[in-house]
């Protein structure tokens, strides 16, 4: 079915299969038909060699994202958690043989036996929409799994694009900035207004790719080196001394000592800190453990 990005046919399609736009799910489709086209191409464009390319997408809603993907991958394993979607996607994507709907909850789904099952011999790399409340824990989910895939290209909430795409050691920087950056690299591909979408939400959103690499830093211990992370994040306002005697329950002497030996000044706040920084910090606390 084509002219997945009219309205009109989107109201017919869904008012057919009684299907109402759920709140709580975070559903907005796309009604540009600029931005899956490019979504597409820069997925499968991640993919430097000739080897067939095996897509992920989360949340595929009506399919216009997950037909571009199909015209261009090898094959597509389209993850959608709302079963009422799934006759709508039988009827909007049907032509299509290199296609698998799962109906689960991407976060619940075991990625690596997926991978091994459904992409023997392929490049993997990830492609969604994806509802701004489960952005973070969806990303996280898919760089700690330590999945093999090539690269993560999806579209989320604008301000939450900027977050994850700044440096370590700006003002923009946050936990999750830190923790992308020790796994990949971060590009802001481009913005899309909150007028693409059917209901319009509130917030613009931007498209972005995160591109997987070796880890950044070599700390000798990543549970420790990402509770640092989050601590001293916990509280921005407070300097790192502070914030991170309280998460770590440490004496302020004891951290003090710790950000001394790691040539980090005490009245630093933690988004000024660099990945190295953080990593020397871990090393020092799990010195101590």
């Amino acid at each position: 079915m084509e002219r997945l990005t009219d309205i009109n046919v989107i109201r017919e399609l869904l008012g057919r299969h009684g299907f109402t736009f759920s709140k709580a799910l975070g559903q907005n489709f796309l009604i540009n038909p600029s931005v899956c086209p490019r979504m597409a191409d820069a997925a499968v464009e991640s993919v430097r060699s000739d080897a067939p390319v095996g897509v992920i997408e989360i949340g595929p809603g009506i399919g216009v994202l997950t037909r571009e993907l199909l015209q261009r991958a090898d094959k597509v394993v389209a993850v959608e958690l709302d079963k009422r979607l799934l006759p709508v996607l039988d009827e909007t994507l049907g032509e299509f043989d290199n296609l698998k709907v799962v109906n689960a909850d991407v976060l619940a789904l075991d990625l690596h036996r997926l991978i091994k099952e459904e992409f023997d011999g392929m490049e993997v790399v990830v492609c969604a929409n994806l509802p701004y409340y489960i952005t973070s824990p969806v990303i996280m989910k898919l760089l700690e799994d330590k999945l093999p895939i090539r690269s993560v290209t999806v579209m989320v909430q604008k301000e939450a694009a900027v977050r994850l795409c700044s440096q370590p050691g700006t003002r923009d920087s946050s936990a999750i900035t830190a923790a992308v950056r020790y796994y990949c690299d971060p590009d802001l591909l481009f913005h899309v207004s909150a007028g693409s979408f059917l209901p319009a939400p509130k917030v613009d959103s931007a498209v972005i790719q995160l591109v997987l690499h070796e880890p950044a830093v070599h700390p000798k211990d990543e549970k420790t080196f990402f509770k640092v992370i989050k601590g001293a994040f916990a509280q921005r306002r407070k300097t790192v001394l502070n914030s991170l005697s309280s998460a770590l329950s440490l004496d302020k002497s004891a951290v003090r000592a710790i950000l001394e030996s790691s040539g980090v000044e005490e009245s630093a706040r933690a988004e000024r800190l660099t990945l190295a920084n953080f990593s020397a910090i871990a090393d020092a606390v799990y010195e101590m453990e």
